[in-house]
């Protein structure tokens, strides 16, 4: 096994702009890395950091297979953040467009969780200590 692999989720959105300020206004992420599209100055990709964590968002584009979950009908993929306060952190997300599809709740298995859907599609599982 290879010691210097890095794993940096890609999402797919209608719009990286909007993504990017969405995730910055309520995960608090820090957009390290810009590439434009072409000449119409859309962002090819975005990359945000979020405490040790990174990830980037691209526009969809169907001609190279960039499909958002709106395109695909619905995500594939679950996203799992780990926060001190998963309540605080799932009211922004809902402030700013966020739909809940499992309510922030102390779980038998030891976590405060719950689930949303972002405005571009993308399922988060948001989770902290009890409290």
């Amino acid at each position: 096994m290879t010691p210097n692999i890095r794993l940096t989720p890609r999402l797919i959105v209608p719009d990286p702009d909007r993504a990017s300020a969405f995730y910055h206004d309520v995960l608090g992420a820090e957009e390290v890395f810009r590439a434009p599209l072409g000449d119409d100055g859309r962002p090819s990709v975005v990359e945000h950091r979020i405490g040790g964590s990174s990830f980037r968002v691209s526009p969809a584009v169907s001609s190279w297979g960039w499909l958002s979950p709106s395109d695909l009908g619905g995500s594939a993929v679950l996203l799992e953040i780990d926060v001190d306060d998963p309540d605080a952190v799932g009211e922004r997300m809902v402030e700013h467009g966020s739909e809940v599809l499992v309510p922030i709740e102390n779980r038998f298995y030891g976590k405060r969780s719950g689930r949303v859907r972002d405005p571009f599609g993308h399922l988060w599982i948001i989770t902290g200590d009890l409290r």
